[in-house]
């Protein structure tokens, strides 16, 4: 190995283990806020080329659509943060056989994955849609849009699992480069296929399975050209039973996670069809306009897993509370400053994407009712995202059945029976405030606990 290449994986090394916590925490996490900002404009691209067609049916049916792309990121995030648990944790125990036998089953499972969830997404395409809210004015939209992200599963979720592999060796800066490369492609095709070739929702479709397949090819490359710590194997690519079972024990909770989310978005959509098809286009562009502030604090907890991972690997429990300290006021403090701009320019930012008045007076009201959950939630994703990087799902789990099943999913049925609109709308922000302190209080007491029986 030559000198160079030693160094900067002894710097990747040095960031994980000794850098000054919230230095590390920014190191790690800006970078891939940086790519998930631009990951935003997979989102944001759609519904604006789609907006410019003054159509709020087809702006609508994005917005419904949209939870077929969560559930494919669910199934990959099972894989993703499974494998990326496994991996960080042998690196810091000095495990690098390990960490490689790792990376060669996730790339395995998530090809084996992909081919299922478009299989039978495909056969169950009318229930599926249906199921998603879709109405007479936004069901053949809708079914247009589903039908093509299905077909595309493999790219999705390859992009989404093999960045989340290459976080996993502390690669923050690589793994950013499918997600830049693939947003570019992305913007580039969306008014070509929407408007020149006359596709419409269609193409918007296409534009963004494209997108996310270049990003894949991009990540593969890089683990092809040695640049990564980690490579993967043929002599790996079967399973040991141990590897299946952590990478399971990890993801399969996130997994699960992630699905009671989009459920959540489903319910969500479903009641708000009852207020009028164009509601769903307005709180559409609202929660995508939210996914601004929402990166912020995903890529600050996804900086953060490797940190605990590897250093609870190595069993520097005090460490992983002063990252865990750090990591919560750094992101809380960025966040209220993203709500300030929000609650300031809400119209301007919902008019970029459609001129209905009534979309966007809906809109902007959605936005600054929302927007209240960014100071809380960075810290819930956090605390998440650590007991995932510790190999502790049944903890990170606990967190979102309570946040999800318990808080969120019955607050939206009974505050939208008592106060109707209003109601629903602020059920996610009073959700979110009860989450932080419990998330916060009970990652804390399990590092306390495992710092005391060193």
């Amino acid at each position: 190995m030559d000198t160079t290449k030693e160094t900067k994986q002894d710097k990747r090394i040095y960031t994980l283990s000794q850098e000054a916590p919230a230095k590390a925490v920014v190191k790690l996490g800006v970078p891939l806020i940086m790519g998930m900002m631009i990951m935003v404009l997979y989102n944001l691209v759609d519904t604006y080329f789609i907006g410019l067609m003054h159509d709020d049916y087809q702006l609508a049916a994005v917005n419904l659509a949209y939870p077929t792309m969560m559930i494919s990121i669910a199934i990959s995030n099972m894989v993703g943060t499974g494998a990326a648990s496994l991996i960080a944790r042998s690196f810091g125990a000095g495990n690098k056989e390990k960490a490689c036998h790792t990376l060669t089953v996730g790339f395995t499972l998530t090809v084996l994955n992909s081919l299922l969830v478009t299989v039978i997404g495909i056969a169950l395409l009318p229930q599926i849609v249906t199921g998603l809210g879709a109405k007479a004015n936004t069901f053949e939209y809708t079914s247009q849009y589903t039908f093509i992200i299905l077909l595309g599963s493999i790219f999705t979720m390859g992009n989404y699992t093999f960045g989340q592999l290459l976080r996993a060796e502390g690669s923050a800066k690589y793994s950013i480069i499918g997600m830049v490369l693939g947003t570019v492609v992305n913007i580039i095709l969306d008014p070509v296929f929407i408007f020149v070739l006359g596709m419409e929702i269609r193409g918007a479709a296409i534009a963004t399975i494209l997108g996310n397949a270049a990003g894949m090819v991009a990540s593969i490359l890089l683990y092809a050209s040695g640049k990564s710590l980690l490579k993967p194997s043929a002599k790996y690519i079967l399973p040991t039973k141990e590897i299946l079972r952590e990478i399971f024990w990890v993801g399969v909770p996130a997994t699960l996670e992630t699905l009671l989310t989009s459920v959540a978005y489903i319910i969500n959509n479903n009641l708000a069809v009852g207020y009028g098809e164009l509601t769903v286009a307005a709180m559409g562009v609202a929660q995508k306009i939210l996914s601004l502030g929402n990166y912020i604090y995903q890529g600050f907890a996804a900086g953060t897993q490797p940190l605990m991972g590897y250093n609870y690997g190595a069993k520097n429990y005090k460490r992983m509370l002063s990252i865990l300290k750090s990591g919560v006021m750094v992101v809380s403090s960025v966040e209220l400053c993203v709500m300030a701009i929000f609650g300031i320019f809400a119209p301007n930012l919902i008019s970029l994407f459609t001129q209905s008045p009534d979309v966007i007076a809906t809109g902007a009201k959605v936005l600054r009712t929302i927007m209240c959950i960014l100071p809380f939630v960075g810290a819930i994703s956090m605390s998440r995202t650590s007991f995932q990087a510790m190999g502790k799902p049944q903890f990170a789990f606990t967190i979102t059945a309570v946040r999800q099943l318990f808080l969120y999913m019955p607050m939206l049925w009974l505050l939208n029976h008592l106060f109707g609109f209003n109601g629903m709308i602020w059920a996610q922000p009073v959700t979110e405030v009860i989450m932080m302190v419990v998330s916060v209080t009970l990652l804390y007491k399990v590092i306390s606990w495992f710092e005391r029986k060193v």
